[in-house]
């Protein structure tokens, strides 16, 4: 039987939204900010994932996809996608691994999207639940996990290898969610800024926060955490533009979640730390906040820009050790 991507037997994590623009205006649950994740439960031996894959352009995403809480396979999204099992109650997780970062991925068409249309199976099954609390990630291509696995060429154009070369899951921010055993909700989109669009036609940090893209208002309840790293995409312009546009973000966020934490982590390569820390503790003190201010400048070397999965575990160890204190997790 069909079952849709509605079900009760199936939960998102992350920016997702219903959207239906495809060709049949068929209707799916749809993410482009990768790190975003559903996971499903079925009865029988066989689950067919469908997804819609109409004005998607290759290279494809990847996906990574565990059944039963076991090893996690790497694969290219497809239209059907077939997983084979024993008889019985089975889960799955799909998680959106990495996509060409140049993707339309905010304007329809989108064609850096993962769309899920729902599964056939004999019959839905049940979630165990899932109480832990969430962290919103909000930050660039380091963020996304663009290049953590830059070895893996094999077009000799750059953005082609990128479904090989990126993952989302293998990021620092992702790593600390997983360290404090928190739900992570991802938005990382390439050469993002608080002062510039970026890649993907991904609008800037403030304008982009409030939607999982155009027209699709982000929807996931209140998080308890929100860490936002911003600053490496910004380093060209000027410190007081810079601030002036932060400012413009924390507005935006602290509006959208008044009771939510906010742990705002200076850029790694070292972009105006100190003019931010002064934001942070004006704001704090104009504003009642209690927004926490981490420097991070130089946790790992400035070069490469985009860590590869070594250097994200040295932020993530870094990290989790101070959020751990400070927020007594």
């Amino acid at each position: 039987m069909f079952i849709p991507f509605s079900s009760e037997s199936i939960r998102y994590t992350g920016r997702f939204a219903e959207d239906c623009t495809n060709i049949n205006d068929t209707p799916t649950m749809t993410a482009t900010a990768p790190g975003s994740y559903f996971e499903l439960a079925f009865r029988g031996d066989m689950c067919v994932l469908r997804f819609n894959i109409d004005f998607n352009t290759t290279p494809l995403p990847h996906l990574w996809i565990e059944v039963d809480g076991g090893a996690k396979v790497e694969v290219p999204l497809d239209r059907f996608i077939r997983l084979q099992a024993g008889e019985g109650e089975h889960t799955v997780k799909v998680t959106f691994k990495g996509v060409r970062e140049i993707h339309h991925r905010w304007y329809h068409p989108l064609s850096g999207k993962v769309s899920f249309e729902g599964y056939d199976a004999d019959a839905p099954g049940s979630l165990p639940e899932d109480n832990r609390k969430t962290i919103e990630l909000v930050g660039d291509s380091i963020t996304e996990g663009v290049l953590i696995d830059e070895d893996y060429r094999y077009f000799e154009e750059d953005q082609k290898n990128r479904q090989y070369q990126d993952d989302a899951t293998a990021t620092y921010a992702y790593l600390t969610a997983e360290a404090l055993n928190l739900r992570p909700l991802n938005m990382g989109y390439g050469a993002v800024g608080v002062t510039r669009s970026g890649c993907g036609a991904v609008p800037k940090a403030a304008e982009a926060y409030p939607f999982c893209f155009d027209g699709a208002p982000v929807t996931y309840d209140h998080p308890d955490y929100i860490l936002i790293n911003h600053g490496a995409n910004d380093r060209r312009g000027s410190e007081e533009n810079y601030i002036r546009e932060y400012k413009g973000l924390l507005d935006v966020v602290r509006s959208a979640h008044p009771t939510s934490k906010i742990i705002c982590l200076s850029a790694f390569l070292g972009v105006f730390p100190t003019a931010l820390k002064e934001l942070i503790n004006t704001y704090n003190r104009e504003h009642n906040d209690n927004i926490l201010f981490i420097d991070a400048t130089l946790w790992v070397p400035p070069q490469p820009l985009h860590p590869a999965r070594d250097g994200h575990r040295i932020i993530a160890d870094k990290l989790t050790a101070i959020l751990k204190k400070e927020l007594s997790l």
